[in-house]
């Protein structure tokens, strides 16, 4: 047996341990600010990891709860009044997203820009810094798992970073900062080329050190209940059970929930689509995942997360970088993840619940470095304007909005960019004395049709035009006529026109389109 295969399991333990540390706040955090049931964000976090790891392809993506549907969540619930009738929604999401991959709407991945996907990772990166920084000075007035600019405690991402002052707790600091050069530490190389020492999870060492910390700590030192994690406790199995609840299917005639459950369809969809080509980006194995199956996996996950009280689940980048940087290689460690958040919510809620939220944070900030170093900066700096400014623009539009309007400015601003490029270098033009040679240097479009009628209306009589198509694979219809008229007009004006390359084989005409002359020809 090789002995190489055998090391993956064993890594993928390791990495679904820390994606298990990584995706317990955030469940929680999220279910909260969402406005629904604390363990309805584990039951998600649970789905996503257990039933979504099962049925997708993705070797290293990670699905939960997501930020990006809170306000979504947290409306529709008060909307449609009661949260069993909006289960029955979340059940109806997940069916309509297996229709969108059976009829192959996971393509839509594929169409966004590589600086605008590249932007979405820094400017998470960013974000889980500045949210996090809070709490490790243990401020925790903000969910865990919020990446909008405006918070639900009423500040905004930065105007957060200024209360530290007034709400400093001395233990959580010291904890935070304890963390923090653990994990430094551990992310050298001395520790990465100890066999031992490597095999022991940095963001383990930083939860047990963070709880033996707080346990020796006396006094105003040690951290309150407010600033450790907060998941329910149930005394008894019946009692855990009462955690769960059920769609109430009577409410399906109910417009509300049909329009909530298309929203949820939609939204969740698009974010597990970018997550899944942000992913791939990461993956030093360049896995390519097939994206209409992760939507149905991700139907089958809101289908199972609804019918037990779950609120919705995506792919998230959060959960998925960690599993990358912490050395997952096969979807074992997302699957591993959801039975830790089962087993350990249902068997030792109180020992989760001694872990301190700064240790925590701790982990994440050191996710959030990895995902936007200056090196990653620098390297599509690198690669000119046309990159640089979609990926700057993608990350401020995400800073100060939220992640989904965040990537359509930046999608916006990256389409403007390929219009702009293939608008300025379709065409180009030398002349020699009264010989003008103009050269289609790719497609031409209607949008070129200006730039194309300028050149023209500055010929003169005597002169010689060669225009020259055959680089051109397309000529749109519009710069077809235009070229056309001209040529018919030329004898007129005293223009000699020699064509090359241009001919009805590259635009698209019907067969009984008689408009078109036999003036333009290839030669």
């Amino acid at each position: 047996m090789d002995l190489k295969n055998n090391l993956f399991p064993i890594k993928d333990l390791s990495a679904g341990v820390v994606v298990f540390l990584v995706a317990l706040p955030l469940c929680l955090g999220i279910a909260l600010a969402s406005g629904a049931p604390l363990f309805a964000g584990v039951i998600a976090g649970i789905c996503g990891g257990i039933v979504v790891g099962f049925v997708s392809k993705s070797n290293l993506g990670v699905s939960g709860p997501a930020a990006g549907l809170t306000i979504i969540v947290l409306n529709a619930i008060a909307e449609i009044g009661a949260y069993e009738s909006f289960l029955l929604a979340v059940v109806i999401s997940g069916v309509l997203q297996i229709i969108l991959g059976l009829v192959g709407a996971g393509k839509i991945a594929f169409y966004f820009p590589s600086s605008v996907i590249k932007g979405m990772l820094s400017a998470i990166g960013i974000i889980i810094i500045l949210k996090q920084i809070p709490h490790v000075f243990g401020v925790d007035k903000d969910p865990e798992g919020d990446d909008s600019f405006l918070q639900p405690d009423g500040e905004n991402t930065f105007s957060e970073l200024l209360n530290i002052g007034d709400y400093l707790v001395e233990g959580a600091l010291i904890i935070g900062i304890v963390c923090l050069v653990i994990l430094i530490i551990w992310d050298s190389k001395a520790v990465k080329n100890n066999k031992f020492l490597a095999a022991i999870p940095g963001p383990l060492l930083c939860v047990i050190a963070g709880i033996s910390l707080n346990e020796l700590f006396t006094g105003d030192l040690q951290i309150a209940r407010s600033h450790l994690v907060n998941l329910p406790v149930a005394s008894s199995f019946d009692e855990f059970t009462g955690f769960l609840s059920f769609p109430d299917f009577a409410a399906i005639t109910n417009p509300l929930v049909w329009k909530t459950a298309a929203v949820i369809a939609v939204i969740a969809s698009l974010e597990s689509l970018l997550c899944v080509e942000a992913t791939d980006r990461l993956d030093p194995e360049r896995n390519i995942t097939p994206t209409n199956r992760e939507l149905v996996a991700q139907g089958f996950g809101n289908i199972a997360s609804g019918m037990i009280g779950g609120i919705p689940v995506t792919q998230v980048i959060v959960r998925s970088s960690a599993n990358i940087q912490a050395g997952g290689k096969t979807k074992a460690s997302a699957i591993f993840h959801g039975f830790l958040l089962l087993a350990c919510a249902a068997f030792i809620p109180d020992f989760l619940n001694k872990i301190p939220l700064s240790a925590l944070a701790a982990i994440l900030i050191m996710v959030g470095y990895k995902l936007t170093r200056p090196a990653i900066v620098k390297a599509v700096y690198k690669e000119g304007q046309d990159q640089f400014v979609p990926f700057v623009v993608t990350i401020l539009a995400i800073l100060f909005t939220d992640l989904l309007v965040g990537i359509l400015i930046g999608l916006v601003v990256g389409l403007s960019y390929v219009i702009y490029t293939n608008f300025s270098s379709s065409i180009s033009t030398k002349r020699e004395g009264n010989l003008l040679l103009m050269r289609f240097n790719k497609d031409v479009f209607f949008y070129n049709r200006a730039d194309l009628m300028l050149n023209l209306s500055k010929l003169k009589a005597g002169d010689q035009l060669y225009i020259d198509g055959s680089m051109a694979n397309f000529i749109d219809h519009d710069i077809f006529l235009l070229l056309e008229e001209f040529v018919a007009d030329a004898p007129k004006k005293g223009i000699e026109i020699t064509v090359k390359g241009v001919n009805r084989k590259k635009i698209y005409f019907t067969k009984n389109d008689e408009r078109f002359s036999k003036t333009l020809v290839s030669k």
